[in-house]
Formats: C-alpha cells, structure tokens, sequence
C-alpha cells in the first residue's frame, strides 16, 4: 500500500518560507492545501478523527500555530470540526450543523418550522445537455444521472430540485436505492459513493411558476416562485453537482450569512 503521507518533497515545500522559490502564498495556506489533499485521497473519512496539531505539525515540519491557523480556516469552511476536548473531526453531512448548511429555506414564522420532508419523483440516465456538460465539466452528450425531488416544509409541498450529477461518478444510483434512502441526500452521496460536498455556488433569480411545477407544488402557473441555481463542488474544486430548485416563498425566505 502507498504511503498516504505527502513525500518529503511535499513537505519541503511546506516548510520553505513564503517568499522562496515559486510558493508565494503565507506558510499556514501551502498547509491548508496539504491537508485538502489529505481529504481528497480519503486519508481521513468523514466523521473521522485527523491527527492533533502537535502530530500535523511534526508530520509537515512547521509550528504548531502554522497548523492551527490553517486547521481554523477548513473548520471555518465546514470542511472540518472541532469538537471541545475530544479534538478536530472530518466534517459529515450525516451532522446535523453540516447537513443544513446547504438548505438556506427559513420560515417566516418561528411557529412554522423548518424541517424537511424530500420525495424522490424521478431518477434517470441520460446524456448532458450542453449546459449542464460545462457546469460539471463534461464532455456534451456524456451520461449524467437526473434526479427530481420534492422538498416539504410542515408538510406543505414547497421546493422542486431538479439534480444533475456525472454519471461516471454515481454508477449505481437508482430510483430504488433513492427511495430507500432515510439519510441526507448528501450523506447518501457521501456514504456510497466517496463523494463530499464541500462548497456551493448559488445564482438566485425570481420567476413565475411553470405549469408542471405549479402543479406538483398545489399552486396556480404563473405563482411568483425563487428560482435558485447552484454548482456544488468536492475537495479540488470539482464540480460534482448542478441543481435548479424552485421555491416557494409566501411562508419561507432564503437565509444567507455575510462575512
């Protein structure tokens, strides 16, 4: 078996100082990407415990503060967790605090609740169409798997998904497999086939209500719905989903935090 551990080159160029040779970036970031590409290879699965700062600092011949500075940035991003006195963990989307960073949906009302409720409509396999190749970074035509799900909020019908995912990627996704599924749909990607979400980028946009739509939420054509348009990415920037949901929003707003 390969050693998981980066070669001493790698770690050389870790610990040069920033400025020297072609690495401009400060010492904690050439860290931080050593540590992604920990994640990436699965050195570390999610939920997992990773090595103390003490050990990564030995391990890549830096401080420890080096370490920690680069450690608090991917907890920062949610791509890892510290847990006080038991140390700092892969994140997972079976985490309830992970799981909801990607469902922005609030009610209005406190009295309302948030919880939601998903229901598989469709799964297929079919070739990408042009639009959907460059988002994931196909070839046109290759296979992707499409998946239209609906989302109820207490209950009520409220968001329609409509999910693309390379299908080189998601071998073995299935209706069957879908519908039996009871964890987040994103555990489920993380679980069967190796792949964590780790970032999203979000297009919103206000439209009216196409009739099929309308129909499968109990609303009339034409109902102002919010229309939000996200690329989902994996460790190395790799896109690895692309989804259009439509929302309802007479009792529920969109969340989003700005740092």
């Amino acid at each position: 078996m390969a050693d998981p551990r980066p070669d001493s080159s790698s770690r050389t160029r870790a610990a040069r100082p920033a400025g020297e040779g072609a690495a401009f970036s400060p010492l904690y970031r050439q860290i931080k990407e050593l540590l992604v590409q920990s994640l990436e290879r699965g050195e570390w699965k999610p939920g997992e415990l990773i090595p103390s700062e003490i050990d990564l600092a030995a391990r890549f011949q830096v401080s420890q503060g080096t370490v920690r500075k680069a450690v608090d940035e991917l907890a920062a991003e949610h791509l890892l967790l510290r847990r006080q006195g038991k140390g700092t963990f892969v994140a997972t989307h079976h985490e309830a605090r992970v799981r909801y960073r990607f469902l922005r949906l609030a009610p209005d009302e406190d009295s309302e609740g948030g919880r939601a409720e998903s229901r598989i409509l469709e799964c297929r396999r079919l070739r990408a169409p042009a639009e959907i190749a460059r988002a994931l970074e196909l070839r046109v035509g290759e296979t992707v798997v499409m998946i239209r799900r609906q989302l109820s909020m207490n209950h009520r019908p409220t968001v329609i998904d409509d999910i693309w995912l390379p299908g080189s990627v998601f071998r073995g996704l299935t209706l069957e497999l879908l519908t039996a599924n009871k964890a987040p749909l994103y555990g489920l990607f993380e679980t069967e086939f190796g792949v964590s979400m780790v970032r999203a980028d979000e297009k919103l946009r206000a439209v009216a209500a196409p009739a099929e739509v309308a129909g499968l939420l109990g609303v009339a054509a034409g109902t102002p719905m919010l229309q939000v348009d996200r690329v989902s990415y994996t460790y190395g920037d790799r896109p690895v989903e692309v989804r259009r949901g439509l929302y309802l929003t007479d009792r529920y707003h969109y969340r989003n935090s700005l740092n």
